[in-house]
């Protein structure tokens, strides 16, 4: 006869024992999965960190590029800032030969250009021995030519468009409509010229001369940038500084250009440097989203009150 106390102790074991094993694969499945995580989220930062850097792995000798896309405004993707930011890095970068700006602008705000302009002249100085060149693949039209003009030389396709060298400040004049509906505008302002091209009022002779002389001196601005870029290379033509456009032959045959050339063939046989590192920005989703949504409040906020900035487009 088995002894109860005998029997008691052995289940008491059993059950201890059964007790510490489910203990010990529990601590085993939270260390593997503390241990999965861990991995995991370094993987990630490694991905991240790969990502990130794409543009700063040069194995020998490389071209960088920088890309000007789109309408040149603050806070968008062709913002002096974002531009700007990506060519010091290219040029700072060892192992770079050569930095192409790549050029696809219908133009935009001359400030936004003249910034990019300006920073393309100091790097140049600042870095004699790396060459800057400009490539235009669809357009450079206005601004975004302002800023190839800034370049060492100015490569094209045969069909981009190229020029718009001019400035343009638009509206609407809605007076003679208000008429016909009966309708009377009324504005109060501190200062005579606050109202300065309001759409419902009749345009004052004076305020347009004004406005006019802002845009002849900007226009000037954009010329003289031009010349002195381009120089010797310009050809005399009455039209050149008309805000005329023009594709990619008649501009390097009217100097606006220096030659054919693709984003590849300018690395490869100019720079001599063919592997390419792009050095352009790039923003997360809602970094974007946050830009546009502010860009679109700021613009719907300023239309309202002032009249729009000048454009060089």
């Amino acid at each position: 006869m088995v002894d109860p106390n005998t029997e008691r102790s052995v289940l008491e074991r059993l059950a201890q024992d059964l007790l510490d094993e489910r203990r010990r694969e529990r601590r085993w499945r939270i260390f593997f999965r503390f241990a999965g995580l861990a991995i995991a989220l370094f993987g990630l930062g490694i991905a991240l960190a790969v990502v990130g850097a794409r543009e700063h792995v040069c194995l020998d000798q490389c071209t960088a590029l920088v890309e000007v896309r789109g309408e040149l405004e603050a806070g968008g993707r062709a913002s002096a800032q974002r531009v700007i930011r990506g060519m010091q890095a290219a040029m700072s970068h060892h192992g770079i030969k050569g930095l192409i700006l790549r050029i696809n602008s219908p133009g935009g705000s001359p400030v936004q250009a003249g910034q990019v302009h300006a920073e393309v002249l100091r790097l140049r100085a600042l870095h004699p021995q790396i060459p800057i060149h400009a490539v235009v693949e669809e357009m450079a039209a206005s601004g975004g030519y302002y800023i190839a003009a800034a370049a060492d030389q100015v490569f094209v396709d045969q069909a981009s468009i190229v020029g718009s060298i001019g400035v343009i400040m638009e509206g609407f004049g809605f007076t003679g409509a208000m008429e016909k509906l009966g309708v009377e505008r009324r504005v109060l302002t501190a200062g005579e010229n606050k109202a300065l091209m309001d759409p419902f009022s009749p345009q004052d002779a004076r305020q347009r001369a004004q406005i006019q002389s802002m845009l002849d001196d900007v226009h000037a601005q954009f010329v003289a940038a031009v010349k002195a870029g381009r120089g010797s290379r310009l050809k005399e033509n009455p039209d050149l500084f008309s805000g005329l456009v023009w594709n990619g032959q008649r501009a390097v045959e009217l100097g606006l250009a220096d030659a054919f050339g693709s984003v590849q063939s300018v690395a490869r046989d100019v720079i001599k440097a063919e592997e390419l590192l792009d050095f352009t920005p790039e923003d997360d989703l809602a970094d974007r989203f946050a830009r546009r949504f502010g860009a679109v409040l700021a613009a719907g906020w300023l239309s309202a009150r002032h009249p729009p900035p000048p454009q060089w487009r």
